[in-house]
């Protein structure tokens, strides 16, 4: 406790009991932790499946896990035995947030429903997620971040020269809507602070892609007249992409008349301002495969650095092409202090990264680490007012 008393943040003060596992849950209780809530990571004797993937010093320490749960403490409980399931009915009697990521089914097994949950403690935020709604009829159907993407769209949007779809190399679903899930139980936390009244939220993994997909996508949808066509046609051209230039790649992206009639001018074609095809947003709206091939042609026929001079010169939006190796050593991120090279009591050498937001007064503290498996075991219990010979039964093996 003594660590999070010298943390800040906007959530400062805020308990959540954290039953995650894998990626979307516990993706959203880091942001929580981020913001300076005092996060209990409640795992199995085993552990998060995450634990076990990434390189690591030490066991059960795999930097995906890492990379998902730090400013958290943890837990181990065996929710077999009735004196683990009994304290963590007092953690949650003593929280503001209960946040899992089980389907309906279950966690009403286990007990751990909301009403049964709000039978104890009222005034709790209950926060889950899962891949469709809890009101549905596929609310216990199984969902994995893979799945979401292609049925959400994601993966057909993302098709290959060939036109099959794939997936983005990334777990964009399970982090969006982890992101989603610790904005909304921000929101229900107002609420409460607002009414004193707890309620229970959930985020279903589909409608939040779809949310997040649809707003330039939905298209002629938008009017009732989907047969006009849906995708926005400039997020399609094959020519949106990173431009090849003489000895490597740019990015480039204009979106004003200004900018554009500025990229023509670089491009030492001040003429195609006044195309017809290319003169107004609407216009070059309609020629856009056109337009970004003109583009593409043009920025063939000098190295990248010097178009990056002229673009800059020109106030252009311009950039690199940037690598994961090559993140460490970017310039702007050294200079806001992303990365925290620090140590980690278990592992040794390692780099953090700080939370994005920035707020002017509630600033949250430097990152904080990843906890070993049950690490917190003993100091969580005796906060809710064990005794050490009741802890010590808590926790045996």
């Amino acid at each position: 406790m003594a660590e999070q008393a010298r943390r800040g943040g906007p959530l400062h003060g805020i308990r959540v009991i954290d039953l995650t596992q894998v990626v979307l849950g516990p993706f959203a209780t880091q942001v929580l932790g981020d913001m300076g809530a005092d996060v209990i990571k409640v795992e199995t004797p085993a552990g998060d499946s995450t634990r076990q993937i990434g390189p690591c010093r030490s066991a059960a320490m795999g930097s995906y896990y890492a990379n998902l749960n730090r400013n958290k403490r943890s837990i181990a409980l065996d929710l077999k035995r009735p004196a683990a399931k009994a304290a963590l009915w007092r953690l949650i009697e003593g929280a503001d947030v209960f946040v899992h990521n089980m389907r309906p089914g279950a966690i009403a097994r286990l007990g751990l429903d909301y009403a049964a949950v709000a039978a104890r403690n009222p005034a709790i935020v209950y926060a889950s997620a899962g891949g469709f709604g809890a009101d549905t009829s596929r609310r216990d159907s199984p969902a994995y971040d893979d799945l979401i993407q292609g049925m959400s769209g994601l993966a057909a949007l993302n098709a290959g020269p060939d036109g099959a779809p794939r997936y983005v190399p990334s777990v964009i679903a399970d982090k969006l809507c982890g992101h989603v899930l610790a904005s909304m139980t921000a929101m229900a936390l107002v609420h409460r602070a607002r009414t004193g009244e707890g309620q229970e939220v959930h985020v279903p993994m589909l409608e939040t892609m779809l949310d997040f997909l649809l707003p330039e996508h939905f298209w002629a949808a938008t009017i009732a007249e989907p047969a006009r066509g849906m995708g926005y046609p400039r997020m399609l051209t094959p020519h949106r992409r990173p431009y090849a230039t003489a000895d490597g790649y740019i990015c480039v992206i204009a979106v004003s008349d200004q900018q554009w009639q500025r990229i023509f001018a670089v491009l030492g074609r001040p003429d195609l301002a006044a195309d017809p095809r290319f003169a107004s947003v609407a216009a070059r709206a309609r020629h856009v495969d056109e337009l970004y091939g003109l583009l593409a042609e043009g920025l063939r026929a000098r190295p990248t650095a010097e178009w990056r001079s002229l673009l800059d010169a020109a106030d252009v939006p311009n950039g690199a092409v940037g690598t994961l190796a090559g993140l460490l050593d970017d310039s702007y991120l050294r200079e806001s202090g992303y990365f925290q090279p620090t140590e980690h009591p278990d592992e040794g050498a390692v780099i953090a990264r700080r939370a994005p937001a920035r707020f002017s007064a509630t600033p949250p503290a430097p990152p904080g680490l990843w906890p070993k498996l049950g690490a917190d075991g003993a100091a969580v219990l005796a906060e809710a007012g064990y005794a050490a010979e009741e802890i010590a039964a808590i926790l045996a093996p």
